[in-house]
């Protein structure tokens, strides 16, 4: 998979591509069934929302699956990522975020790049993440929220916060933020099972709760140029990998 000239302006421009019908529907409800093993999993990388009930996410699934390995090296995955960050990559982080219905938290507004340059040390924004949607993401099922340019901001200072949700965040103050929106406004893609959206390390984002009785699970793939390797290890392995090799693809046609 190659992006084209439009998508690759449109990442650039707006800090974010948005593409669809990436995985067919056979292909996502591969992925979609090993979701019951992941999530009964009593593991560390399983980790609830604050009512200790609700999946919130399960951290290096692709080390807990086949499925999700070969995801996770997937070449309409790891190629676009590889065209936009001019060189090879490596998994910095793997994620399912189930946001479950009716129960599943908020996300507050911050940068990706943010935790990773404050809590691992990665040295610059030469990092992005694949979003792929494992269910119909619609207006009513808390999507990711975006404000469109801001990027171009570069670093953003923020805080980190240990007691909104079950995980700690390096979170933007509301004054920035609308700062922000005042010039970038807020977009928020919706998209049947199997597209997906690529954005950067640096674009503000965040996602409401789930008040809806459809869940939305995404699975995040966040890829880092092998240059830009994280220079900090603090955080467990599972959520910050210390692997930095390169990836090597696997078939296209893995899942068929």
């Amino acid at each position: 998979m190659k992006l084209s000239a439009d998508q690759i302006k449109s990442f650039k421009e707006l800090g974010y591509v948005f593409i669809e019908n990436v995985f067919d529907a056979d292909e996502v409800r591969k992925m979609n069934d090993e979701l019951p093993k992941m999530y009964s999993l009593d593991r560390e990388e399983v980790q609830k929302e604050k009512d200790g009930k609700a999946i919130r996410t399960v951290f290096a699934a692709h080390t807990l699956s086949n499925v999700y390995s070969d995801l996770s090296r997937h070449p309409r995955i790891v190629k676009p990522a590889m065209q936009l960050l001019g060189g090879e990559v490596y998994i910095h982080q793997f994620k399912i975020n189930a946001k479950e219905a009716f129960d599943g938290d908020l996300w507050q507004w911050h940068q990706d790049y943010g935790t990773w340059k404050n809590d691992d040390e990665m040295p610059e924004g030469l990092a992005l993440n694949v979003g792929l949607f494992l269910d119909d993401v619609t207006q009513f099922n808390g999507p990711l929220n975006f404000i469109p340019r801001s990027h171009r901001e570069g670093y953003i200072e923020a805080k980190h916060d240990v007691t909104t949700t079950s995980y700690p965040l390096w979170t933007i103050n509301n004054e920035t933020i609308s700062k922000l929106v005042d010039k970038g406004g807020i977009i928020a893609p919706e998209g049947k099972a199997g597209s997906m959206i690529i954005f950067d390390s640096t674009l503000v984002h965040g996602s409401p709760s789930n008040m809806s009785p459809w869940n939305r699970t995404i699975v995040y793939i966040s890829l880092n140029r092998t240059s830009n390797y994280i220079r900090k290890f603090s955080r467990p392995d599972y959520i910050a990998h210390r692997d930095f090799t390169p990836i090597t693809c696997v078939e296209d046609s893995c899942f068929k």
